[in-house]
């Protein structure tokens, strides 16, 4: 692609870290102005749990990091043999990057809407909201991780480089088993109406639609 077509891609790159960065500090402020509750929690008493969630977090901000590095018009990058030479470079694989980053903001969004005050980061066993099963958490049960995974993917398909492709696919494998976690948490806490919901709806996505999948 040209010059001018990378740079736009840069700065499209940092609107997105920074549109998400609004939407999260924007609703943990709300949250605990209006609910005097804190949506976030990273514990490592919660064991394996808690250190995958630190690793994750601890993740994110190196892979922002490397975001703003590939983004920004520098002379020269941090470890180059990560951030150096694309492993892909071509223009069709940048504008599926640039699609899938753009779909995952349409289901986080959608997931935040749904959400409302019961919007966490983390199991938090001492705050058991209700179960959301409305809107977009009727076709999947976890659209803010399914968010995360299509960020991480397009932001490879994006840049290219081998940091972005280990980062995708180690943040995938985290998040996956924090699913795992939070959904042995919400069968005890839900019990069988939680089991009915994992029933009729895929954990990630599915083309079978709810009523065929009842029959």
């Amino acid at each position: 692609m040209s010059s001018v077509s990378d740079a736009l891609l840069g700065w499209f790159q940092i609107a997105c870290l920074l549109f998400f960065l609004a939407l999260v500090v924007g609703r943990t402020i709300s949250l605990r102005v209006r609910e005097r509750t804190d949506p976030i929690t990273l514990s490592l008493s919660k064991g394996f749990l808690g250190l995958m969630e630190l690793s994750l977090f601890i993740g994110v901000n190196l892979w922002a990091f490397a975001v703003l590095a590939y983004s920004l018009p520098l002379e020269s990058r941090p470890l180059p043999w990560l951030l150096g030479t694309p492993l892909i470079d071509a223009p069709p694989a940048k504008i599926a990057g640039a699609i899938l980053i753009v779909v995952a903001f349409v289901l986080f969004i959608s997931a935040l809407r749904a959400l409302g005050s019961s919007w966490r980061l983390g199991i938090q066993e001492d705050l058991q909201g209700d179960l959301v099963t409305a809107g977009v958490y009727a076709f999947t049960r976890n659209p803010i991780y399914l968010f995360f995974d299509l960020y991480f993917v397009g932001t490879f398909l994006v840049n290219g480089a081998l940091f972005f492709l280990l980062f995708a696919a180690l943040a995938a494998a985290n998040l996956h088993y924090q699913i795992l976690q939070e959904e042995k948490f919400l069968a005890s806490v839900h019990g069988q109406v939680y089991q009915r919901y994992c029933a009729s709806t895929p954990r990630y996505v599915s083309w079978r639609s709810k009523a065929r999948h009842r029959e």
